[in-house]
Order: C-alpha cells, then sequence, then structure tokens
C-alpha cells in the first residue's frame, strides 16, 4: 500500500497528532480530504489521487477507485454549510471516479453514484446514476452501462444494435 492511502486511513486515527500530520501531509500532495469523510475498506487511489478534493460530507463505499484531480463537493456553494452532516455525495461500493471527473450534490438531494459506475474522465455529475452505468459529458449523461463495454456493444445500443433509450 503506497503512503496516501495510509494517510487517508491516519486522517481519523484517535489520536490529534496523528490526525494532524495525516492532514497536512496530505496537503503537500495537493489533497484536500477531511477527516469526517467516511471510506469503506479497500480504497483505491490512482496516481496517489494528487489534486483531489472531498467535501467533508462525503461517504465512499467499498472497492472505490478514485484517480487524480477528482472532485466530490457541494452543488451550492453559496448556501452556508449545514450542521447536520447529511451526506452531499455518496459513492457506492465498486464505483470508478476518473480523472478530473467531478460529482456535486446537496445536503436535501444528494448525488449517489451507483455501485459499479464509471464517471468518465472531466465529467460533471449533477444527478444520480443507476447501477454499473457510465457517465461521461459535461454535464454528464449516461453513455452506456458496464457490462456493455465487456460484451463489445457500442455505447447507447444494446447487444443487437438496437439504440438504448437514455435518460
Amino acid at each position: 500500500m503506497s503512503l496516501v492511502p495510509l494517510l487517508v486511513r491516519a486522517r481519523r486515527s484517535r489520536l490529534a497528532p496523528v490526525r494532524r500530520v495525516a492532514l497536512e501531509l496530505l496537503a503537500l500532495y495537493g489533497i484536500d480530504w477531511p477527516g469526517t469523510v467516511e471510506v469503506g475498506p479497500g480504497l483505491r487511489l490512482r496516481h496517489r489521487a494528487l489534486g483531489t478534493v472531498v467535501h467533508p460530507h462525503v461517504r465512499l463505499g467499498a472497492d472505490v477507485t478514485v484517480f487524480h484531480r477528482v472532485t466530490l463537493g457541494q452543488r451550492t456553494p453559496w448556501e452556508p454549510q449545514a450542521a447536520d452532516h447529511r451526506p452531499r455525495v455518496i459513492v457506492e461500493d465498486g464505483a470508478v471516479l476518473c480523472a478530473g471527473a467531478v460529482v456535486l450534490g446537496s445536503p436535501g438531494r444528494p448525488t449517489v453514484v451507483g455501485r459499479d459506475t464509471v464517471v468518465g474522465a472531466n465529467a460533471v455529475l449533477t444527478r444520480s446514476t443507476g447501477v454499473g452505468e457510465i457517465w461521461a459529458g459535461n454535464p454528464a449523461r449516461r453513455i452506456g452501462r458496464r457490462d456493455e463495454a465487456t460484451t463489445g456493444s457500442p455505447p447507447g445500443r444494446d447487444r443487437t444494435g438496437a439504440p438504448v433509450p437514455i435518460g
């Protein structure tokens, strides 16, 4: 395991000096990952997740992969921070957040990245996804499913080649 995932785990240590050192070392990598972020087991940080910014009220499931320059934040930054700690973004198990992806949610309507979903490079996602989908673009839209990607079907088409409705 590389240093960055260890620091992400250490930022929730019971020892205040350990938490502080972990947060400062993450900052040297350009990573803003507060101690309040819930992280499931098996987190994979590709390219050391350099430049990643995570809102304090985010929840990551198990086996999530995060590439560099990912932002997980609040859709309405002009609103005051609520003290209720409701998550803005929920990333479910097995999701992949590619380089530069931006996922934005709000306390009243969190954005849920479904289990095994891929959010493409530089995509801007402001709404929830289903299970096993592939989202890309700005604004992000569903371009396919992960099972189609492994069977060789073109995005937006089923195995027979017929168009699949998006929406």
